[in-house]
């Protein structure tokens, strides 16, 4: 896999069936090993070593109803209250970061009412947060730190 604008980290890899499996530390197992995988992998990563946000806060790949379609998130930052932090929208890296990214994640935010958005593709990564008031979003140069 290429190199993606992120720090350095040590991931586990085991190969099956010809295939190569990468270890999610959340889910606690081996997931096939595939471009946008290998982006979600490194994000979760950034989160936890770098911005310090809990594996126990952190969740992955999880399923919403919106609109009566079932839509799979990526990853999902909690509050220890229960409530949404951050919402992370993952893409592959040949996948171009465009306005039809920015629409697909306030789709699930609309639901999921997250404090802040990442979106990334391993190579741009864009931050925002959102005022529910003025139904907008406001660029961040970086995402905070996990404050406990």
């Amino acid at each position: 896999m290429q190199k993606l604008n992120f720090p350095e980290f040590k991931f586990r890899f085991k190969n099956s069936e010809n295939k190569t499996f990468i270890f999610d530390v959340v889910r606690k197992k081996f997931v096939l090993l595939t471009p946008e995988e290998w982006v979600r992998q490194h994000t979760l990563l950034f989160l936890h070593q770098i911005k310090k946000f809990p594996l126990s806060l952190i969740n992955v790949e999880k399923k919403i109803s919106l609109n009566g379609t079932i839509k799979r998130y990526d990853l999902v930052v909690y509050n220890t209250d229960g409530s949404i932090l951050l919402l992370v929208e993952c893409k592959a890296p040949q996948i171009e970061i465009t306005q039809h990214t920015f629409d697909q994640i306030a789709r699930y935010n609309l639901m999921l009412k997250s404090s802040f958005l990442m979106l990334t593709n391993g190579f741009n990564h864009y931050y925002c947060t959102m005022d529910y008031e003025k139904k907008q979003y406001h660029f961040l140069k970086e995402i905070p730190d996990y404050l406990s």
